[in-house]
């Protein structure tokens, strides 16, 4: 196999490619000690069994990765990824691209019978007749020089690649399902996706609090070690963690000797520019005025739920997914269900391609317009 390491060698490469109809992409990165993920390896593979396949070293002094990003934008050569997203989040952080056209085979192959978020190792035994060693599968990508047994490893994450993108792209076309996946992979290539917002940030902290004064301090500290956290590239774990967080939205720290008393925060925020970023952040979030506190109380969590519609809903869902071989979780989410349930029609699962293959006996169930009764080992829609 090839490793590229010049520009002129990838410049070489992507010409080729770009005379393909597909070529199929992955990378191999490190995100345990950075806020964004360092790419440390991009592997590629042409079509065909013989096809070219390479190892692109994105760390070799004087490599620039442009060749590669404009083969993404050709929209002739068709990309083929597993899994995408975490991928695409790189290529998006460091070039503000996507590789477009994209085909994503896990989602394709939840579409396709192979159940929820099917490993690539899953797809390779299945549709390859493969094995995978995946031994090197933790090692650390950004050491040089590469074992052997990374490259390896890395390169069969390409070249089995190819036949599962055949096969799923056959069963697409068989089916008729192919802007299915498509309505999907748009999420993927939606920039919003992957923009991450430091006053958003207090979003994701799970807590069960709802006054909104507490919730004020959590908005602010969310959004100081968001903010922390992207402008150093640490983890915001390294930080301080959620529950941390949490104590410290509870206890209002306002010097350094109160915050010294915390019993969850890291030593090294006790000092420093953290510690004097925790304290500015718990006086704004005891200075927002009332009318500008946060709710926690989102519209779901007020929804007055039908639960035995819900129940049903559930029961329609998973016949609809045996029958269609589509994932459950693809067609819709708990979330979704709870919202039809209460009467809700803002649904993911009553647009697109989902309405065809549920929303619409969705609806027509909560209307009492069906009935569910059970034959066999299935369950059957009854017009009532």
């Amino acid at each position: 196999m090839q490793t590229i390491t010049t520009t002129d060698a990838l410049a070489a490469f992507c010409a080729k490619a770009k005379t393909e109809a597909y070529v199929t992409v992955d990378t191999e990165f490190l995100r345990e000690r950075t806020y964004w993920s360092k790419l440390c390896l991009v592997q590629m593979a042409l079509p065909g069994k013989e096809g070219e396949a390479v190892l692109v070293d994105p760390l070799a002094e004087g490599l620039s990765l442009e060749p590669m990003y404009d083969l993404f934008r050709h929209e002739a050569t068709v990309k083929v990824f597993h899994a995408a997203r975490q991928d695409l989040e790189i290529f998006f952080t460091e070039a503000g691209v996507f590789p477009i056209p994209l085909f994503d085979t896990q989602v394709a192959a939840m579409v396709c019978g192979f159940g929820e978020q099917v490993g690539y190792e899953t797809l390779v035994r299945k549709i390859a007749r493969q094995s995978l060693d995946k031994t090197s599968r933790f090692t650390d990508w950004s050491r040089r020089p590469l074992t052997e047994a990374q490259k390896t490893y890395a390169i069969a994450d390409v070249t089995h690649l190819r036949v599962i993108y055949e096969f799923l792209s056959k069963e697409l076309q068989k089916s008729g399902r192919e802007a299915w996946v498509e309505e999907e992979e748009a999420i993927l290539l939606n920039p919003e996706t992957y923009i991450t917002r430091p006053e958003e940030a207090w979003l994701r902290v799970k807590t069960r609090t709802t006054s909104g004064r507490f919730l004020a301090i959590v908005r602010e500290l969310a959004r100081f070690r968001e903010g922390y956290a992207q402008n150093k590239n640490i983890p915001r774990s390294r930080i301080f963690k959620d529950d941390a967080l949490l104590e410290l939205a509870s206890t209002k720290p306002t010097t350094m000797d109160e915050l010294g008393k915390s019993r969850l925060l890291l030593r090294e925020a006790r000092r420093g520019d953290i510690a004097e970023g925790i304290l500015q952040a718990v006086k704004e979030g005891l200075a927002v005025p009332p009318e500008a506190m946060p709710q926690v109380e989102g519209e779901d969590q007020q929804l007055q739920v039908n639960t035995a519609l819900a129940d049903l809903l559930r029961v329609l869902l998973k016949a609809k997914s045996e029958e269609t071989g589509v994932a459950a979780k693809l067609i819709a989410s708990s979330s979704d269900l709870d919202r039809i349930a209460a009467g809700k029609r803002d649904v993911p699962a009553l647009t697109g391609w989902r309405m065809d293959v549920f929303g619409r006996d969705a609806l027509r169930l909560a209307k009492g317009e069906i009935a569910l009764t059970a034959a066999g080992g299935s369950v059957r829609v009854v017009v009532v």
